[in-house]
């Protein structure tokens, strides 16, 4: 479990308007929901003139005498020109002095410009002494002592806080002083004066969701539920109770349950949908987790986090339109919102690929025009590759050839995916040979790179260098012992050449063990009990599979298993639909042609 305080802005502390990222667990969730986000208390011109009176009326009565005003100019002019040190203690001593903050506030700035900790710290400490009701002077007060070794000194400020604390905000307030603790480096210590800090409030929900999240930093879960369970009792509509609970429940039936019952008897708690949403995909129940997602996206329809959500729930259930839709509606929130810090890059990345699978070439390199400059260099990488590859697909071989070698990677694992690139643009091109050399070359410079010899396997099974592909993948299989492809990919080809059966077998049943869900290994699976001739097992698979993925290639399989078990009108379907998402399927033209039908 992750720890359960979070970093949370000084500021965020003080006026109570501290905002949560979104999260993709139930953890994350409960986090999330500890620092709701909240109106800040001065809310409009009134209040903010209101307060910057009270803060002028509470300054002293400096006289600015001709000393002081000489010292001051020359300590500014001498800071201007790069010295710090002098300047810094001319203005601390002046604050001293006078007991005026804005001086000890300057020479704060000064440290803090030198990049001084210990003197920040010393001018911060003062400006708060000196000004102990302004929220400013205790937010960098705060923030300042909070990571140094004397938290003590903040226990009463934050008492203080709590006590004087309207009652609406003071739950807010307490999770937010959970979370600057948590930035201490005394862990121990930081909580148990938490501990101290909460007790006179320990009623209070809030309260025991804190001492929840205190019991499993701790590593004790069963208080942690305890008191979590004491918490949704005290409130029965708390979502972040709920989550709570949610969070220290190891059966994850039982979270469903709960969860359940709770959206039932509170149908807009969207918190808990939401954290509902993600323990559903973790199930891979995708249709039920859409469900939820679009009963969010009602309420918000601009949740660029739901929109994503969806936008991948719709990939995993090869709804390719949804998906397209949902994405383009998520680059668009992003480009009206410009301070919001998603990257698009990976959503341009698959609406491009989207584009490319109904044939749109031209729309499919648009979307990669959009990706922005300032992304990771990764995504820049792949977008680089992608953009060679739709040129290539567009007839022009030179062009995306011309576009990889611009591309000059440092890296060895780039380097070594790059040259796999430009010989699948070679492959792609029927230019077969001239992409086995230049694989063969990459697997000579890199032979430590297992997804490299495997892709060159894969490519000399295709040049019918069998021998080659068997040495290559069970390199693979001696480097990666858990890359259940290599695994896969030896025990098709042995069923598809219908040698060594039993090998096959034993290959690909060791692959479904380390990827159980993986659609192409149960087609593999259905397609050696069929080269054994167990056509019902094959079926059986077979169908598992193209459930999870229609996939055109296993709806091939799925026909032929049919057609040689007497369902002809169910086999020729199957093939007919892949016929209209493949029509240059090499796959189901040699299936037609070996048992000598057309469709």
């Amino acid at each position: 479990m992750k720890n359960a305080f979070a970093i949370v802005t000084l500021s965020g502390l003080l006026t109570a308007c501290a905002v949560v990222p979104q999260q993709h667990s139930v953890a994350a969730d409960v986090q999330a929901a500890s620092t709701p986000a909240v109106e800040p208390l001065l809310d409009d011109e009134a209040q903010a003139a209101k307060q910057k009176a009270e803060e002028e009326a509470r300054l002293p009565k400096v006289e600015m005498t001709p000393v002081m005003l000489d010292q001051l100019l020359k300590a500014e002019f001498a800071f201007r020109n790069g010295d710090w040190q002098g300047p810094y203690l001319t203005v601390l001593s002046l604050a001293q002095q006078t007991r005026d903050p804005r001086l000890a506030r300057r020479a704060a700035e000064m440290a803090v410009a030198a990049k001084q900790a210990d003197d920040t710290l010393a001018a911060v400490r003062l400006w708060y002494r000196l000004d102990p009701e302004s929220d400013e002077a205790t937010q960098y007060f705060v923030g300042m002592v909070v990571t140094s070794e004397k938290i003590a000194e903040l226990e009463p400020v934050f008492e203080e806080r709590l006590r004087e604390a309207p009652a609406a905000r003071r739950g807010v307030l307490m999770f937010q002083v959970q979370q600057l603790l948590g930035r201490a480096k005394d862990k121990d210590a930081a909580l148990a004066m938490l501990e101290r800090l909460i007790e006179p409030y320990d009623k209070m929900m809030e309260a025991r969701i804190v001492r929840a999240q205190i019991a499993l930093v701790r590593g004790d879960k069963a208080l942690a539920r305890t008191y979590a369970q004491s918490a949704l009792a005290a409130k029965p509509d708390a979502e972040i109770a709920l989550l709570m609970l949610a969070q220290v429940t190891d059966d994850e039936a039982q979270v469903v349950a709960m969860m359940e019952k709770f959206l039932k008897t509170y149908p807009k708690a969207n918190d808990v949908r939401a954290a509902y949403a993600r323990v559903l995909v973790n199930r891979k129940d995708y249709p039920a987790a859409r469900r939820e997602f679009e009963s969010l996206l009602k309420v918000q329809p601009d949740n660029a986090a739901t929109l994503y959500a969806l936008g991948i729930l719709a990939t995993q259930t090869d709804d390719a339109p949804g998906a397209e839709t949902y994405f383009t509606r998520f680059v668009d929130v992003l480009g009206r919102n410009p301070n919001d810090e998603r990257d698009p890059s990976r959503a341009l990345l698959i609406l491009s690929q989207l584009a490319e699978e109904r044939g749109d070439l031209a729309g499919a390199l648009l979307w990669l025009n959009k990706v922005p400059e300032n992304t990771d260099e990764q995504t820049r990488f792949n977008a680089q590759l992608r953009r060679a590859h739709l040129t290539n697909k567009g007839g022009d071989l030179t062009a995306a050839r011309a576009l990889l070698a611009e591309v000059k990677p440092t890296e060895p694992a780039r380097q070594a995916q790059l040259m796999a690139a430009d010989a699948q643009l070679l492959r792609q091109a029927n230019q077969l040979p001239e992409a086995y050399a230049v694989m063969e070359a990459a697997a000579q410079r890199f032979p430590k790179n297992p997804d490299l010899l495997y892709d060159f396997a894969l490519l000399a099974e295709k040049m019918g260098k069998v021998d080659v592909m068997e040495a290559q993948l069970r390199e693979v299989m001696a480097q990666a012992p858990d890359n259940h492809h290599a695994y896969n990919a030896l025990g098709y080809s042995l069923a598809e050449r219908n040698v060594r059966l039993q090998e096959a077998y034993g290959l690909i049943a060791k692959a479904l063990e380390m990827a159980p869900d993986d659609p192409f290994i149960m087609d593999s699976m259905g397609w050696i009990h069929y080269r054994m001739g167990n056509l019902n097992e094959a079926e059986k698979f077979l169908r598992r599979a193209y459930g999870v993925r229609k996939d055109a290639e296993i709806g091939i399989h799925l026909g032929e298993v049919l057609w040689q078990k007497g369902d002809k009108s169910a086999a020729q379907a199957l093939w007919r639909d892949a016929r209209a998402k493949d029509p240059q399927n090499e796959a189901l033209r040699e299936t037609l042609t070996r048992l000598g039908l057309s469709l």
